[in-house]
């Protein structure tokens, strides 16, 4: 077998000492993390000005459906060209990341992929990674462009969370790129939506939906 470094190897009781001060510093983090995704709850948001439509399944398709009659949206913005012959690497492990859609679901919010070529080519893209997660297709669109992830005839990556108004207005509500669409998590996911998990200790502006923590999701087999 090849020789790999490896960490140094210490005593139980030193083990547990050393295992007990990182814990403090991890739990930092999560409260910094807590408090990041409260801000990311009371951030603006700026209203769509137009009404795009793009091409799924059953062909023609408005991004208001997209939501699929919930409020929230969290949409990734795939790289993918429509003269591409290969894909992003990033883009694609992204996919594998993305587990099943229950969760999400149960707090009023769809995910979907949009990409920026033909609607038969991402079908034969899909089909052949074995994705499951909905995709659609923005070509012929000004989507992407408007989005800023295609950018003078370049195209990028990044992750959009989208809420739907009582008039079927919609509103972008955050957008993420880089190491910021590694969150893949129905809770890290969450986290990024204008709501949140909606559980009841969380830090959120008055009259947001909440309930108790373990009340809510889906076992999927019920």
């Amino acid at each position: 077998m090849t020789h790999q470094p490896m960490p140094p190897v210490t005593s139980i009781d030193d083990w547990a000492t050393a295992r007990a001060l990182l814990l403090v510093e991890e739990k930092q983090a999560t409260r910094t993390l807590d408090a990041l995704a409260a801000k990311r709850r009371r951030l603006p948001m700026t209203q769509l000005q137009r009404a795009y439509v793009l091409h799924g399944p059953a062909g023609e398709v408005s991004f208001i459906e997209l939501f699929g009659g919930r409020r929230q949206l969290i949409v990734y913005h795939f790289m993918y060209g429509a003269a591409w012959t290969d894909t992003c690497g990033g883009c694609s492990r992204r996919m594998d990341d993305v587990g099943r859609l229950d969760h999400l679901h149960a707090r009023d919010t769809s995910f979907v992929a949009i990409a920026a070529a033909p609607y038969p080519k991402i079908v034969d893209l899909w089909t052949r990674k074995g994705w499951t997660v909905p995709v659609y297709s923005s070509h012929g669109s000004s989507f992407n462009t408007d989005m800023g992830v295609t950018l003078n005839g370049e195209e990028n990556f990044g992750l959009s969370v989208y809420l739907r108004g009582e008039a079927d207005d919609v509103y972008r509500t955050y957008f993420t790129s880089g190491r910021g669409v590694e969150p893949a998590g129905f809770r890290q996911l969450l986290d990024l939506t204008p709501y949140g998990r909606q559980e009841d200790w969380e830090d959120s502006p008055d009259g947001w939906p909440q309930s108790p923590t373990y009340g809510w999701g889906s076992e999927r087999d019920e």
